[in-house]
């Protein structure tokens, strides 16, 4: 396999590992980009653009990154909080009044964030059609009465998170959230990610699908563990219910989902432009710029969850929006802060270091949290660090 691009002295480890997850875990199409003190350090991109295709995949290729939007959703709205114009503490309904229904008055907007709200699942999920639709998405989870009591206990909202996030952006500016990121995130900061791919960039999104899953993979099993395989098999589970929030399942290649404005899953990126988000939230970058001061970025990674997940059914850490170092979803260190995108993507930040990190990939697994290629990646740059 051809690996193209550069890395900077000290990160030849990053090229090996990229070389060897084509060579051995059967990646089809992919690209990894690091940033360290807000300088780009590595920027490798192999394959194909399509999971199913022969064309090769180019400096630029983007790819749909599900989860790994959620971190992008999280630094809208600390952004509206480091302007003044968003209370943490306060009540969701303080800016989205119908959402105080069904026993959900006292639920704060860091609950939202932290994955505290108790609103994981519908009790009748969203078709395709009806998820793509902010409207009716917000009417859904104002609604639902919530799981848990609000604030008690965490489990992760793998697919309300999207209204929930986008709704209370949407009454807080009085814009949609894909245009208000374009603006005052993207732009900015000189990444290239969507949240509501134009029309103009879909031929420069590759089609993406399953990748062959191995046993073991980079050192790292997996096969879940049996709680885990079970809440996901049964229909009745939470875990199950979360994620079956949009049923059926959208097609992730389909021009009009790909549209659709969804925090939670379907944000589209290049690795470089996570990886230069992730620059921007911890210090200055190249012709970039800076959007968290160091107060806005402590607050990103203070840990307001931890322990077992009711949703994910392993031990999670959560900051505001963010998924922190641990064995669920290994980072580069302790201070680490981002977020992986089931199947595959990865972005974080590591203050500590100076690194952003950011990983696209055509080829999904089964994993949720951690993908073996993706940790093969964050090993090498550990190993560059050293």
């Amino acid at each position: 396999m051809d690996v193209h691009g550069t890395v900077a002295e000290g990160f030849e480890p990053v090229r090996e590992a990229f070389a060897a997850n084509f060579a051995l875990l059967g990646e089809r199409g992919a690209a990894v980009a690091v940033y360290r003190g807000g300088h780009r350090v590595v920027d490798l991109w192999a394959g194909t653009r399509d999971v199913d295709g022969e064309t090769p995949w180019q400096r630029g290729t983007a790819q749909i990154v599900r989860s790994a939007t959620k971190g992008v959703a999280a630094a809208a709205l600390l952004l509206l909080h480091q302007r003044g114009e968003l209370d943490l503490d306060a009540p969701v309904g303080t800016y989205w009044p119908e959402y105080k229904a069904a026993g959900k008055e006292h639920t704060r907007v860091w609950h939202l964030l932290a994955h505290r709200a108790g609103v994981p699942a519908l009790d009748r999920p969203l078709t395709p059609a009806e998820a793509a639709d902010p409207g009716t998405g917000a009417a859904a989870v104002a609604s639902q009465a919530p799981a848990w009591e609000p604030g008690t206990d965490h489990g992760y909202h793998a697919q309300t998170y999207s209204w929930l996030t986008g709704e209370l952006l949407r009454r807080i500016t009085g814009r949609p959230v894909g245009e208000w990121l374009a603006d005052e995130i993207a732009a900015p900061v000189g990444a290239d990610l969507w949240l509501g791919l134009p029309q103009p960039r879909q031929a420069h999104v590759g089609r993406v699908g399953p990748a062959r899953t191995p046993e073991t993979a980079g050192g790292l099993k997996t096969r879940p563990k049996r709680a885990v395989a079970e809440a996901y098999a049964d229909p009745g589970s939470l875990t199950r219910r979360a994620f079956a929030a949009i049923t059926p399942l959208p097609d992730e290649n389909a021009p009009a989902y790909r549209a659709a404005a969804l925090p939670a899953s379907n944000g589209i990126a290049t690795a470089d432009g996570l990886a230069r988000l992730y620059a921007s939230l911890i210090g200055d970058v190249d012709g970039g710029t800076r959007l968290f001061t160091p107060q806005t970025m402590e607050l990103a990674r203070a840990e307001r969850s931890a322990g077992a997940d009711r949703v994910l059914v392993v031990g999670t850490r959560f900051g505001l929006g963010y998924m922190l170092h641990g064995p669920a979803s290994p980072l580069l260190s302790p201070g680490s802060f981002g977020h992986p995108g089931r199947g595959g993507a990865l972005a974080f930040a590591d203050p500590e270091t100076g690194i952003a990190f950011g990983y696209v990939t055509n080829g999904f697994r089964q994993s949720v949290t951690a993908d073996p290629r993706a940790q093969a990646l964050v090993r090498a740059v550990r190993t560059a660090l050293a």
